[in-house]
């Protein structure tokens, strides 16, 4: 089945599918009050040193400080100096998200030795950074001053006398060739990582390219000669470029637009970067709404669900913490056909599959814990583990897997960059204050009737009680005995209230006047 890039344009918040097989994949949202900050470049002033975090707080205009740790800090750093370095982790795998892309292992440019934050920076110091990560719940947006600009064919690394490759471009001749390119091609102690979208490219696009990024280049340096700290320098190209730019290769077999205005800039951007593929982008003119019609509006709200189904039966539930993500594999409603250990194992491939789907969907990232359920024989371990590996291979996001454990937990890492798919969609419930759980009506009942307790010792009179209906319902329903049993002991009369805005944990006790 083919590969469709889906952008819904018509409305102000513009959003980006990735289908795959007839599935969505990946979904990138952009809205106007809140446009991403990942790959644009400011110069910044540095408002506070951590030695003892090795990091510092960078103001660069944003409504809070931006973290930079010293791994992040080029030695030496200085407006008037901007060298830079390439991150030799940088994975092409977040192509759409941060500007970097995949240098072979053991090809990334050396870095100098460690130094203290304290030796590198100090506080007033301007400085040229770019984002990393944007920011992220209460934290600040991740700096670097490792600065890439990205583009079609190439990533440049202004003053990295290096070259690497996308791991994705398998063919060593095909490697050889763009290496050899590119060698004669740039300019002395400059670097590039070439993208998987080089594959194939002659010298005269690779050139162009070239030429593009270290104009662009030049302009910023210029701005940051001109300007004064904190203020934007670079801007990155907005999500539906970005998206065009970075998702749609050869692989992909349509590009389908709604909005007629848009499809006529993103075609005339096709035509000037990526001309071959010029002919496979489409107006979308239904009478549905695009989204609609390719169903993806219903797998949107699913990937907001905490339980996850399985074709199967099975179930996967997806719990996202401050500090990881678990996911908890379960067999729900299948009961299999043979025995316990094959229905297990059948439960967990099938669940492998569906997890990574939905890790992607997502944009989960950080440190994600995977319950499987234990399987005895170590073979079947093996064989999840290694569907596992599979599957995520998928996955543009950088990923690092350990093997099972004997509690048939998997630990892994995912590159995080943005707010996951459920932060961005979604806030706290104003109810539960984003728990998830509230105080049962019982609990809440016998909270009240000790704050009765509290209220009336040593007083005498009327005392009114406000409460949720439910709770008020329980109190003269079910605990009649006990509030009987409190105003003969208490010397007081109590009055119950239902207030139907309560919460159901608000309650009131106060004696009237």
């Amino acid at each position: 089945m083919s590969t469709l890039l889906a952008i819904n344009a018509l409305h102000h918040e513009r959003r980006v599918a990735l289908v795959e097989k007839g599935t969505l994949a990946e979904l990138y949202i952009e809205r106007p009050s809140g446009r991403g900050l990942v790959g644009n470049i400011y110069l910044g002033r540095v408002v506070r040193v951590l030695p003892g975090m090795d990091a510092a707080f960078v103001d660069i205009g944003l409504d809070k400080a931006g973290f930079l740790y010293v791994s992040d800090v080029l030695q030496p750093v200085s407006t008037a100096d901007l060298g830079l370095v390439a991150d030799k982790e940088a994975d092409e795998e977040d192509e759409v998200k941060p500007p970097d892309e995949s240098a072979e292992e053991g090809e990334g440019p050396s870095l100098p030795p460690p130094a203290r934050i304290s030796d590198l920076l100090h506080n007033g110091q301007e400085i040229v950074v770019q984002v990393a990560k944007a920011p992220i719940g209460t934290k600040g947006a991740r700096l670097t001053t490792h600065i890439t600009l990205p583009g079609r064919l190439l990533v440049f690394l202004p003053t990295v006398d290096h070259i690497g490759i996308s791991r994705r471009i398998l063919q060593e001749g095909e490697r050889r060739r763009l290496k050899e390119l590119v060698e004669q091609l740039r300019q002395p102690k400059t670097g590039f990582i070439i993208r998987t979208a080089a594959e194939g490219a002659d010298e005269e696009v690779l050139a162009a390219d070239m030429r593009f990024l270290t104009r662009l280049w030049q302009d910023v340096q210029a701005r940051a000669s001109a300007s004064g700290a904190p203020t934007q320098l670079y801007q990155d190209l907005d999500l539906i470029r970005r998206a065009t730019r970075d998702l749609f290769t050869a692989e992909v077999d349509r590009l389908v637009i709604d909005d007629p205005a848009e499809h006529r800039t993103l075609l005339e951007f096709v035509r000037t970067f990526m001309p071959a593929l010029a002919a496979r982008v489409e107006l979308y003119e239904g009478g549905e709404p695009l989204f609609d019609a390719l169903g993806l509006e219903v797998e949107i709200g699913r990937a907001l669900d905490r339980k996850v189904w399985l074709k199967s039966g099975g179930t996967i539930v997806i719990d996202q913490t401050e500090a990881l993500t678990a996911i908890d594999v379960n067999t729900g409603r299948y009961v299999g056909k043979h025995n316990l250990e094959d229905t297990i194992t059948k439960i967990n491939l099938e669940a492998v599959r569906e997890i990574v789907c939905q890790l992607r969907l997502r944009d989960l990232g950080g440190i994600i814990i995977i319950d499987f359920i234990d399987m005895e024989r170590p073979a079947n371990r093996e064989r999840v583990f290694s569907t596992l590996q599979e599957a995520l291979t998928a996955d543009r996001a950088r990923t690092n897997i350990l093997k099972i454990s004997e509690l048939g937990l998997v630990e892994m890492t995912r590159k995080r960059v943005r707010e996951s798919l459920i932060r961005s969609l979604t806030e706290p419930c104003p109810y539960c204050d984003g728990t998830g759980r509230v105080k049962s009506a019982a609990s809440v009942c016998y909270e009240l009737l000790r704050a009765v307790e509290r209220e009336a010792r040593g007083r005498r009179g009327i005392l009114r009680v406000s409460a949720s209906p439910a709770v008020a319902k329980r109190l003269i329903d079910e605990e009649q005995a006990v509030l009987e049993s409190l105003e003969r002991r208490l010397g007081v009369q109590l009055r119950v209230d239902a207030v139907p805005h309560f919460h159901l944990e608000q309650y009131e006790v106060r004696f009237e006047p």
